[in-house]
């Protein structure tokens, strides 16, 4: 007799997709193996994503919710599971962040999280998390759908240029990271700049931050260390870090100078180089 794993929907939001996953398939008299079929997958992948040891993609919610004529409902569901992916200290942030009307960050080590290539995060994500790396890339890429809002935030970034010359998954992975980075420019939505080196002692020294505005709810702070985020509404933090970005936004290259800078970088740093075709055995 096959043993069924029993799953409490109150769990997680994990747990009640594949708790739901499993009783509208047998309410439609499905096997795991035909609603595979269904949706391009194998029966195994069902069976996994009920007994919650894969993570559903949005694109399996989207072709669960057709296949069963569930109106949308696992498709909302999967932006909270893959949500639950995160750091357990970081899902307030990634919450507030999907409800901001203005975004404004400073990065010292890293491209911004909303505009990552998926190569590019899996990169960073790979280095201390190999075991749930797909999971971890998923919901990095579902943050970003606040950007594909009907209307979506301000987002204005200020990049340190060593961000552009750290190589973060190697050569073409750059090249892919700072190309998006470029097709940025002259969206209406979104501002880059970046920090150059000439500048010296500036108001990020202290690390990476993001401000965080809404149109309905008091300013937000936040920043990180190595384990840990910190985000507070104090009207003195506010006050102070505002300033601290005026004057990197003031000291920054302008967003045509930064994107030259990019695209200097991207040819020179990452661009084909001679000898790097395939090389001929003796």
């Amino acid at each position: 007799m096959v043993h069924i794993r029993e799953l409490d929907p109150s769990a997680s939001p994990l747990d009640y997709f594949g708790y739901e996953l499993r009783r509208k398939r047998e309410e439609a008299g499905l096997t795991q193996k035909e609603l595979g079929g269904i949706v391009f997958c194998t029966g195994s992948l069902i069976g996994q994503i009920e007994t919650t040891l894969k993570v559903p993609t949005r694109e399996f919610a989207e072709r669960v919710d057709a296949a069963l004529m569930t109106d949308g409902c696992f498709t909302r569901l999967v932006g909270l599971v893959l949500r639950s992916q995160l750091p357990t200290w970081f899902q307030p942030f990634a919450d507030m962040e999907a409800k901001a009307a203005y975004i404004s960050t400073y990065q010292c080590q890293l491209v911004y999280g909303l505009l990552q290539t998926e190569a590019y995060a899996r990169a960073v994500l790979g280095v201390e998390h190999g075991d749930h790396l797909d999971e971890l890339v998923a919901a990095r890429l579902e943050r970003q759908r606040a950007l594909r809002r009907e209307q979506p935030p301000v987002v204005w970034v200020v990049l340190d240029e060593g961000v552009l010359h750290r190589e973060i998954g190697g050569r073409e992975v750059m090249r892919e990271q700072l190309a998006h980075l470029l097709a940025t420019f002259g969206k209406p939505w979104i501002e880059l700049q970046v920090l150059p080196f000439s500048v010296g002692q500036h108001a990020g020294m202290m690390g990476s931050f993001t401000g965080l505005r809404f149109d309905d709810h008091p300013d937000l702070h936040y920043s990180e260390n190595y384990d840990s985020g910190h985000m507070t509404a104090n009207p003195q933090v506010i006050r102070k870090r505002s300033l601290g970005y005026a004057r990197l936004q003031a000291e920054a290259l302008s967003p045509r100078e930064s994107a030259t800078l990019i695209a200097r970088v991207m040819e020179e740093s990452y661009g084909e180089q001679p000898g790097s075709g395939p090389r001929s055995v003796a």
